[in-house]
């Protein structure tokens, strides 16, 4: 079957939904079911060289990229060449880029519908093309694919499309990288590269204010510190996204300012050392259509600190210290109970590496190719 899928929406591949793309992608060309014909922009094909020998990469121009052109370029453009190619069937994996009319088939993927849940996320444009277009369009779709069970309800509640249109296909996640590994090793490493020497919890999201849930964490941070006495850090992994600016204010403002480390954007490669190496993970975000990096954490062996919210109470299960994003002190304790209970922290490895095991990409891949057939029917 030859297979449109669009990935002009991944931002430099700095994105969760870019982490889906590139995984999914990399599978889906393993697969000799599919004829992948993957929409990129210009100046992100070289992040597609892992699969450039066995696909076809349509280059988008640059003028497509800003986000309002990027919407009508999905409506207007991509239906015409889905047209010239011949094309069996368009996959969007984005809700904010469905397509409302081709002619074949189309497929979305809808990862969260955080606008209805965390208020402020977005300004006022994109929080009513969240709410209102979208609706609109997801109900345009032959299929839809879910990443959580969660965010399949919201689309029940919210967008109100039925049932039989929704495919709840976890995430995964590459058990090649993600493993316990050497834990001296990775220490090496965080210490050469971030200068990292003591023991530190790990936060991996872009810093974006208020959904997920930094200054929070800073806040709570404070008060483990203050409390314990201890010689911890706090490292916050990620790019600047909306809101960075109050994020690294409340970390300037703090009294453990010089504990507090920015380490920027993580490349893939670095990931895996910079989980291993962490005591913790915590994961504090106040809403989640799935939430990788958690998971991410517990196959490299680190004990796991997280939200519930959205659908990180169905991804981390009992594997994690489950926390109150919005109650400061309850953070706080997760923290002091990690950094000072072994015990716990081993339990907490045990059933994460279990945990963990429940997902792969190779099974999201090949469930998302049955979601093709029934589409083609």
């Amino acid at each position: 079957m030859k297979v449109g899928l669009t990935a002009t929406m991944i931002q430099g591949g700095r994105s969760g939904v870019a982490q889906y793309v590139f995984s999914l992608v990399r599978e889906l060309v393993r697969s000799s079911k599919v004829d992948l014909h993957l929409f990129v922009l210009e100046n992100e094909i070289p992040l597609f060289d892992f699969v450039r020998a066995s696909c076809k990469i349509i280059p988008v121009p640059l003028a497509a990229a800003p986000p309002v052109k990027n919407i009508l370029w999905h409506q207007f453009t991509l239906p015409k060449l889905a047209s010239e190619l011949s094309l069996d069937l368009l996959h969007v994996p984005s809700y904010r880029r469905l397509v409302r009319k081709a002619p074949c088939p189309t497929i979305g993927t809808i990862h969260d519908l955080a606008p209805f849940h965390v208020k402020g996320k977005y300004d006022i444009a994109r929080m009513f093309y969240g709410r209102v277009i979208v609706k609109s369009l997801a109900h345009a779709q032959k299929e839809i694919i879910s990443v959580s069970h969660c965010t399949a309800l919201d689309i029940e509640k919210f967008f109100g499309i039925p049932e039989r249109q929704l495919h709840v296909i976890h995430n995964g996640i590459d058990h090649d990288r993600f493993f316990p590994g050497d834990i001296n090793a990775a220490r090496s490493w965080i210490e050469e590269k971030h200068t990292i020497s003591t023991p530190y919890f790990l936060y991996v999201s872009r810093l974006e204010h208020p959904g997920k849930n930094h200054v929070r964490l800073i806040q709570a941070f404070e008060k483990f510190k203050k409390n314990t006495g201890s010689s911890w850090q706090l490292a916050l992994g990620g790019g600047d996204w909306h809101g960075s600016e109050v994020i690294k204010a409340a970390a300037a403002a703090s009294p453990y300012v010089n504990d507090i480390r920015f380490l920027g954007f993580v490349p893939d490669a670095d990931l895996p050392h910079l989980y291993r190496a962490a005591q913790a993970m915590v994961y504090p975000s106040l809403f989640e259509g799935f939430g990788l990096p958690p998971v991410e954490a517990m196959a490299c062996g680190t004990p796991v600190i997280s939200s519930t919210r959205g659908a990180l109470e169905e991804v981390v299960a009992d594997a994690a210290l489950t926390i109150d994003p919005e109650d400061v002190d309850d953070i706080a304790n997760a923290l002091t109970k990690i950094a000072s209970d072994p015990t716990l922290a081993e339990t907490l490895k045990g059933k994460g590496l279990t945990n963990a095991a429940r997902f792969h990409w190779s099974r999201t891949a090949a469930e998302v190719i049955d979601v093709y057939r029934k589409a083609m029917k």
